[in-house]
C-alpha cells in the first residue's frame, strides 16, 4: 500500500513540473533558433568560394589564328568550254505508209537500202486503175487529134467557130480525166520524200496493208544530228554556225556546226534544245547514240586550280575561300570556265585574292588567318589527287 502511494506522488510532481515549464513559452525558441543557424550558415558558404572552383572573372587567353596554305595563281585567257550531254539523232525521219488498201504487188526495197527523192519503195495491186489511165491517155490523143484538125478547117473557113471552141472543150476535158485517172493509180504507189536509207521494212511482197497501214521508215542521216540541252546561264554564250566537237559514246570524235538553238525553254528542266549537224556521208553514225557535245565560247580571264579548293559558301553556292590583305577569309563564287585532266579554270576570282589552298574547310568568312604561301610541290601534289580522282 505505502508502495503504490509513493508512484502516485512522482507522477504527480512530474505533471506540476510540465506545467510549470509549457507556461515560461521556453520550447517555441528551440526550433527558431535552429532555422535561424541553418540560414546563417548558409549566407556564410554562399560568401565564401568554393575550394577549388575556377575564377570566372578572370579572362580565357585568345587562340592564335590558323594557319592555311594560299596561292596567287597566274592568270591566263582561256576558251571557255560548255560540255552537255546528248544523242545523235536524224535530220529526217519519216514512216511511210498507204493511203488506200491493197495487195502489195511490188516492193522493191529492203532494209539498209539507199534511195533518192521519188523513188518506188511500194506499190499495191491497181490493174483497173493502170487501165484507166491508159484508157485517158488514148483519149487525150485522139482529142487533140480532133482539136489540130478542127483549127486546120477553121483556118480556111471550112469549120464553123462553134465546133472549134467544142474541140477545144474536149480536149480539156480529156486532160481532167488522164489527171484523176493518173491520181487514183497514184494513191496505190509509196515513194521516197527525200534522200535516205530505208531502216525497217515491216511488211513482205503480196501482204495485205489496211489503208495507213505503215510499210516502211526512212532516214536521212547526212547529215546526222547531235541533239543535248544547255543551261540558260550557259545560253548567252554560244551562237548559231559556230564549230562544235563532239565525242560519241565509241569514243570517235567527230566535228559539227550549231544550226539550231530553242527559244522556248522546257518547262520542266529550265534548259533550251541545241542541234549540232555533223557531215555523215558514209553513213557511219546512227541515230540514237550517246554524246558528248563540248561547245566553245570567247576567251575569259581565268586561273587553274586543283578541284580540291572549291567550297560550299554559307548560302550553298561553289566558291572559293581566299585571304584578303587584312588576313581575313572571304568568300568568292566561281565561274566554271572549263573541266581539264590538271585542274578546274576558273573565272569571277580578283586579281589579288590569295587563295586557300589547304586548310580551306577549317575556317569560314570573317575569320583572322596565318596565310603561309604553298610550295610547288605541294600545288602540283593537290593537281595530281584531282587529277587521279577523274580517271
Amino acid at each position: 500500500m505505502p508502495k503504490i502511494r509513493f508512484h502516485k506522488l512522482a507522477a504527480i510532481v512530474v505533471l506540476i513540473g510540465f506545467a510549470a515549464w509549457m507556461a515560461t513559452g521556453e520550447f517555441s525558441s528551440v526550433g527558431s533558433a535552429a532555422a535561424d543557424a541553418q540560414k546563417a550558415a548558409e549566407a556564410d558558404k554562399a560568401k565564401t568560394p568554393e575550394a577549388g572552383k575556377p575564377n570566372t572573372a578572370q579572362a580565357e587567353p585568345k587562340a592564335a589564328p590558323r594557319t592555311v596554305a594560299v596561292v596567287t595563281p597566274p592568270r591566263k585567257t582561256y576558251a571557255r568550254a560548255i560540255r552537255i550531254s546528248g544523242l545523235t539523232e536524224a535530220d529526217k525521219r519519216a514512216v511511210l505508209a498507204t493511203r488506200v488498201a491493197g495487195i502489195i504487188d511490188k516492193l522493191p526495197v529492203s532494209q539498209g537500202q539507199h534511195v533518192k527523192t521519188g523513188d518506188l519503195v511500194l506499190m499495191l495491186a491497181a490493174e483497173e486503175k493502170i487501165s484507166n489511165v491508159d484508157n485517158a491517155k488514148q483519149l487525150l490523143a485522139q482529142r487533140k487529134a480532133e482539136l489540130d484538125a478542127a483549127e486546120r478547117l477553121a483556118k480556111t473557113g471550112n469549120l464553123p467557130k462553134l465546133q472549134l471552141d467544142t474541140a477545144r472543150s474536149n480536149l480539156t476535158s480529156a486532160q481532167s480525166m488522164l489527171e484523176t485517172a493518173q491520181a487514183e493509180l497514184d494513191r496505190n504507189e509509196v515513194k521516197a520524200p527525200f534522200d535516205g536509207v530505208i531502216d525497217r521494212v515491216p511488211v513482205e511482197l503480196g501482204s495485205s496493208v489496211m489503208q495507213g497501214g505503215e510499210v516502211a521508215t526512212i532516214l536521212k542521216l547526212d547529215p546526222v544530228i547531235a541533239r543535248g540541252e544547255i543551261s540558260e546561264r550557259d545560253l548567252r554564250y554560244i551562237k548559231i554556225g559556230e564549230e562544235a566537237n563532239v565525242r560519241l559514246v565509241n569514243d570517235q570524235k567527230v566535228t559539227g556546226t550549231v544550226r539550231y538553238i530553242s527559244r522556248d525553254a522546257s518547262s520542266q528542266t529550265r534548259t533550251f534544245r541545241v542541234e549540232v549537224a555533223i557531215p555523215n556521208a558514209d553513213g557511219s553514225i546512227p541515230a540514237g547514240m550517246t554524246a558528248e557535245i563540248t561547245l566553245s565560247a570567247e576567251p575569259t580571264d581565268a586561273v587553274l586550280l586543283p578541284r580540291s579548293v572549291v567550297t560550299l559558301g554559307d548560302k550553298g553556292d561553289l566558291g572559293i575561300r581566299a585571304v584578303g590583305g587584312d588576313d581575313k577569309v572571304a568568300f568568292y563564287p566561281i565561274d566554271l570556265v572549263d573541266d581539264t585532266p590538271n585542274g578546274l579554270v576558273l573565272g569571277g576570282i580578283p586579281k589579288d585574292a590569295r587563295i586557300i589552298v589547304a586548310g580551306q574547310e577549317l575556317v569560314k568568312e570573317g575569320d583572322i588567318v596565318k596565310p603561309v604561301e604553298a610550295d610547288q610541290a605541294t600545288i602540283n601534289k593537290l593537281i595530281g589527287e584531282a587529277t587521279a580522282g577523274t580517271q
